[in-house]
């Protein structure tokens, strides 16, 4: 693609950077067959080829962009599904993030969106402010049900418990520094890029004493990890970078351990591919393999690489879409028959479960419950069918590196 930047802007290391990636797209269209808004709405413009020509013509114009171009770009999800599909690889998770932040600063938006966007802006990065505004219940009730990402220290500690009895169980020593706290993700999904900058500099702070002694910092919401393995790119500097390196899903590390066979039942167990751990940061095979090791029977669920609906903020922003996209999942995982639906990150979970009459239940917890752990809550009360084993069905051996990580000294953030 053709830009025609002047000088000045080029000056201007975002515009700079842009420029690169726009130059990068030749619009063969793959991506569209893969992009949930095209796919509902067979516009253009909300294609990711559409949007990047958005941007580029936001960009290049400069001042306040129209109001049909921050339209179209607020519909994306970044679910990054045309990037897995792109076949030059154009970087669109970066591009789409200089745009929102473009936005944010160049655009007033209707005082009843800034509203809503500074609530979430002022709450869901801070679990002590969001646990607060849980108790105090008449701001936080109309959204609890919604959200994702920090959220789960204040909605759903059994994860973060089921992850540190799983580490634990298998060896691993666990490292929780004070002063860590939100990845930056949520902000940086709304064009806030200084907020997410902030948040994620404070991270790399407050473990940047450990790092020497780290083999890995453990994040069980993939939405986060895709984030924070991008430090390195959102931040700069060595300690950043090497915070982005040690960085892994929570299934990525125990993939790479000599875990027994667990003692699970059979259930079928659908299998939801978050958007942020598949196509953001590769992962599919791991989490599979690990369920079925664990003895479970392992469903893939049909259209797999579209998104939920959940998407960060999206179904608060962008409620309609994020229902529509969420029916579809449900009806998709459904048609699989599964006794249980397995995620890994918090918001898929909260989305699935509010149109699926299935329980959702976080990787690790399964995980947890197949090596000795306690059954996960989402379970209690829960009458599941008695398992009928799959005809010879084969149980896949996990994958192990030829340089595992080493386990006795894994941090878990």
């Amino acid at each position: 693609m053709q830009t025609t930047f002047t000088p000045r802007q080029l000056a201007q290391p975002e515009i700079a950077e842009a420029d690169g990636i726009l130059k990068a797209c030749v619009h063969y269209g793959f991506c569209t067959a893969t992009c949930p808004t095209y796919v509902l709405f067979r516009d253009e413009n909300d294609s990711p080829r559409g949007r990047i020509d958005l941007i580029r013509a936001m960009l290049e114009k400069g001042g306040p962009p129209d109001a049909k171009t921050v339209h179209h770009l607020d519909r994306c999800l970044s679910c990054l599904s045309c990037m897995t599909t792109c076949a030059v690889k154009v970087d669109y998770a970066h591009l789409i993030d200089i745009g929102r932040g473009y936005i944010e600063t160049n655009y007033r938006r209707p005082l009843g969106e800034r509203m809503l966007r500074w609530l979430l802006a002022s709450l869901l990065p801070y679990p002590r402010r969001f646990a607060a505004a849980l108790l105090l219940g008449a701001i936080a009730r109309p959204i609890a049900g919604l959200l994702p990402g920090c959220a789960q220290q204040a909605l759903n500690r059994d994860i973060n418990a089921a992850t540190i009895r799983m580490l634990r169980r298998h060896g691993c020593e666990i490292v929780i520094a004070p002063g860590t706290g939100c990845c930056g993700a949520l902000p940086l999904h709304m064009g806030r890029s200084e907020q997410g900058r902030a948040l994620a500099t404070a991270n790399i702070a407050a473990l940047g004493a450990e790092l020497d002694n780290l083999d890995a910092v453990i994040v069980n919401a993939s939405g986060c990890g895709t984030t924070v393995k991008d430090y390195g790119h959102l931040v700069g500097g060595e300690n950043a970078r090497r915070f982005a390196a040690l960085t892994k899903d929570i299934t990525e590390f125990l993939a790479v351990l000599d875990l027994p066979p667990g003692g699970a039942k059979p259930y079928r167990v659908a299998y939801h591919d978050a958007c942020s751990l598949q196509h953001g940061q590769r992962i599919s095979t791991a989490p599979r393999r690990l369920l079925t090791r664990a003895g479970f029977t392992v469903i893939d669920v049909p259209e797999g690489h579209f998104c939920c609906g959940s998407a960060g903020t999206y179904n608060l922003l962008q409620p309609e879409i994020a229902a529509t996209l969420g029916e579809r999942k449900a009806a998709h995982i459904a048609s699989v028959d599964p006794d249980i639906v397995a995620a890994g990150n918090l918001g898929c979970m909260v989305q699935i479960g509010r149109y699926a009459d299935l329980p959702v239940v976080h990787t690790v917890e399964l995980l947890d419950w197949a090596t000795g752990g306690p059954q996960p809550p989402t379970l209690s009360g829960r009458t599941l069918r008695e398992p009928v084993p799959e005809p010879d069905a084969a149980v896949a051996d996990i994958v192990v590196t030829s340089s595992p990580v080493d386990p006795n000294a894994a941090g878990v953030w």
